[in-house]
């Protein structure tokens, strides 16, 4: 279907931070299949994980258990809060922020009230208990569902699907005032927020914002919720964006990179939160079958094995000092390898308009806003690629 301009190269073979083209030409990529490829294309350890997994089991169903999948929850669960929830395994990130929507309506009809008073909150929920309402920020991104539509903060998007799903509503991303004001309502349930808006332009939670938002959901008894759907497994330069803040999330979602480039999402949940699903309130054909788990579980072995966290932050250090000094960036965005470089100033080029020219010289990046170009390469990125990504980018963007 018409949903994506033409593409304007076709690429039939990856390795490492390299692309091939059908014509043979050879690409630095600064994209990743949009922060997907954390460990580059074709990794071997992906390869062979899923070459196994294919030749032992493919699919049974979550009717059955299997046994990769619980390895690879309880990993993620490690990693996210040291052990102390519970995971729900899905194909994205649009679907891992749909059960983290669905888990906190449920959880506010169920649960709400409870909680609000056990954490000292000034009030129990809505008439009725009915706390269903999402406060999401201005410019955020979850997802292109119709629920997670709604919860994406940029009007623009929401325009050609109206009428959306009811319950959702936006407040300045940095503005903790807005915030407190929209949680005064007995309606809601949670707040959705990312660490760094990717999406949105490359921009980070200001200092204090989590913290701050922290407070305000423990003060109104409700969730608080992080997507990590792109900032997550090591891309900001610690295993999950909100660790910088030193909070702890009620629910986290996760997709991009944890298959590398193979489809699987997971909703984490602290166990009392997760505990308001029953069976029947939510699944999914493939969520967590053993192929995409195979996938998972080699991922996060090599992330561990490499320190792909400290990797980042010092390769994140080297690509932002680098692009300041391309003509036309005006500022230097974002955390680790997630950034974002501001075009600006008398007769510089467009962020589309440098992408091109980057792509003909054989550079991907990514235009993410006219005036703002997004880098998110691998976690395992080499010093000379960077070094080499940046005189591509000086020469094109002069």
């Amino acid at each position: 279907m018409n949903t994506y301009p033409p593409p304007p190269v076709t690429f039939v073979r990856g390795s490492g931070s390299r692309l091939w083209d059908a014509e043979g030409r050879v690409y630095l990529d600064l994209v990743g299949g949009v922060a997907v490829c954390a460990l580059g294309h074709a990794h071997p350890a992906v390869a062979d994980a899923l070459a196994e997994q294919a030749r032992t089991l493919l699919h049974v169903s979550n009717l059955y258990g299997t046994t990769v999948g619980p390895e690879v929850a309880a990993t993620l669960d490690r990693l996210i809060d040291a052990g102390g929830g519970a995971v729900f395994f899905c194909n994205s990130g649009a679907e891992a922020n749909e059960c983290a929507i669905k888990l906190a309506r449920k959880w506010g009809r169920s649960q709400g009230g409870a909680r609000g008073a056990a954490r000292g909150g000034a009030r129990g929920g809505a008439p009725g208990g009915a706390r269903y309402a999402v406060v999401s920020a201005e410019r955020s991104f979850h997802g292109r569902t119709l629920a997670t539509l709604h919860a994406t903060g940029q009007p623009l998007r929401h325009a050609p699907f109206k009428p959306l799903p009811e319950g959702f509503r936006h407040v300045p991303f940095g503005d903790l005032g807005a915030l407190a004001t929209a949680l005064a309502a007995p309606d809601v349930a949670a707040v959705l927020l990312e660490a760094v808006q990717g999406e949105g332009g490359v921009y980070a939670a200001p200092p204090g914002y989590l913290e701050g938002a922290r407070r305000l959901c423990d003060e109104a008894g409700v969730l608080l919720m992080m997507d990590e759907v792109q900032t997550g497994l090591g891309r900001t330069g610690r295993w999950f964006g909100f660790q910088r803040a030193g909070i702890r999330p009620d629910v986290v979602t996760v997709a991009k990179a944890l298959g590398n480039g193979v489809p699987v999402g997971a909703c984490w949940a602290r166990s009392d939160v997760a505990a308001a699903f029953v069976p029947g309130d939510h699944a999914t054909t493939l969520g967590g079958q053993p192929l995409a788990a195979a996938a998972a579980r080699a991922v996060l072995r090599v992330m561990e094995a490499e320190e792909a966290p400290a990797r980042a932050a010092a390769a994140g250090a080297r690509l932002a000092a680098g692009l300041r000094t391309v003509p036309g960036v005006t500022e230097v965005r974002g955390w680790g390898l997630l950034l974002g470089a501001e075009l600006g100033g008398d007769g510089a080029r467009t962020a589309p308009e440098v992408a091109a020219a980057a792509l003909a010289a054989g550079l991907l990046v990514n235009p993410v806003q006219p005036t703002i170009l997004r880098f998110v390469p691998s976690l395992l990125v080499r010093d000379e690629e960077i070094d080499e990504a940046i005189e591509i980018l000086r020469k094109v963007a002069a």
